[in-house]
């Protein structure tokens, strides 16, 4: 079937939520005036039962069936922007220097909204729909926030969905797919301490720029040599500083990056190789190094069954033809996996047309997905609790 039509009569409405949000972005978990419009919207609705304040400034409500008692599933959307300064040039542009919804996050709440207000006056379901609005995402771990926090448990939730917006698939369709569909996200730092002095008297020091120009061409071999072709991951050294003059040799050098990988064994597999090319590096040099790493987001994995249920529902709304059940998957990272990894559930993708992409300044929402997106929410909640 195609958009419901109390979803196309919402559009305006919801968009006008959405660029309200645009223009008021705020970073992490200092989201409180976002969660009390949502709280807002969610009283005005109706919603049986609202809890704030989880994972910091999170906020849920939960939805009753009219259709008897039955399961609860979550469905989750982000509130956090970005620190970037927005160049879209549109009307509703951010009035926060500094601060701007680059990733379409506004889109994302505004479209749950929606469909909080839709599941609100029909209740065509049994159980209950736990409508989840997340803190954090861009790098706080608020959805390890909110599940730490019980969120799962208070709310009897036993699957739940997330959806993103993506930037280059066209409007109306959906992209996803079972297993991993997005990366681990972690962190390292590498420190090189040598021996500084002249830099005319290049023999009488341990050079740390040279030796950690050795370990960043060395660390490409972990993708092009230690992980099978067939597996992922990115080793992308991303800052190297060192030095304060043209004469002098420092005394160390700092490298720093990012290692994505869509597999546990794979992401151990880059973590172990990177301390042991950076020891050895340094060690046949004369130098010494220090290795910090940081383990951020898990691989994002869907799980096959909800994952299946998921593309399912996108299909009765866009069409068989506008769905990709084999979506490629993506070396970024998110925090819904957390949530993933307390309870079976999937993350899809939800066309956003030829806009500028995600984490640019030039980036905004598209506002024509609104009732694709509130569609794909409500047919999925309704189906998932069919009596």
């Amino acid at each position: 079937m195609p958009i419901l039509n109390r979803a196309a009569e919402l559009k305006n409405e919801v968009t006008e939520w959405r660029r309200h949000l645009h223009q008021n972005p705020e970073l992490l978990f200092a989201v409180e005036n976002t969660a009390a419009f949502v709280e807002r919207k969610l009283r005005e609705f109706g919603v049986d039962e609202i809890v704030t304040g989880l994972g910091r400034t999170g906020v849920v409500g939960l939805i009753r069936g009219n259709r008897g008692p039955g399961r609860t599933v979550g469905l989750r959307a982000d509130m956090d922007a970005l620190p970037i300064t927005e160049a879209s040039g549109r009307a509703w542009s951010s009035t926060a220097p500094g601060k701007m919804h680059a990733c379409g996050h506004d889109g994302h709440t505004a479209m749950l909204l929606g469909a909080a207000k839709y599941l609100a006056e029909t209740r065509n379901f049994a159980g209950n729909v736990a409508v989840i609005f997340q803190p954090a995402e861009e790098g706080g771990g608020g959805g390890n926030e909110m599940v730490k926090d019980g969120m799962m448990e208070r709310f009897a939730i036993e699957e739940v969905y997330g959806m993103h917006n993506m930037p280059g698939m066209p409007v109306g369709h959906f992209g996803s797919r079972a297993g991993p569909i997005m990366a681990s996200t972690d962190e390292f730092n590498i420190t090189v301490k040598g021996r500084g002095g002249h830099a005319a008297q290049p023999h009488k020091t341990i050079d740390p720029i040279a030796i950690g120009a050795q370990i960043v061409n060395a660390l490409q071999t972990i993708a092009s040599r230690t992980v099978d072709p067939l597996a992922s991951i990115v080793v992308s050294v991303t800052k190297f500083n060192a030095g304060f003059a043209h004469n002098v040799i420092p005394e160390q050098a700092v490298l720093a990056g990012t290692v994505r990988a869509l597999t546990p064994e794979v992401r151990d597999t880059g973590e172990a190789r990177i301390r042991q090319i950076a020891e050895n590096i340094a060690a046949a040099y004369g130098a010494t190094v220090d290795v910090w790493y940081g383990r951020n987001y898990p691989v994002t994995v869907n799980h096959a069954a909800e994952a299946g249920h998921a593309l399912a529902v996108a299909a009765t709304i866009a069409g068989e033809g506008n769905v990709n059940a084999a979506l490629d998957p993506m070396m970024g990272g998110e925090d819904f996996s957390y949530m993933l990894l307390a309870r079976p559930g999937a993350f899809v993708f939800i066309g956003n047309g030829d806009t500028a992409g995600l984490h640019h300044p030039a980036y905004d929402f598209n506002d024509e997905a609104i009732p694709h997106g509130i569609s794909y929410w409500v047919k999925l909640a309704e189906t998932r609790l069919a009596a």
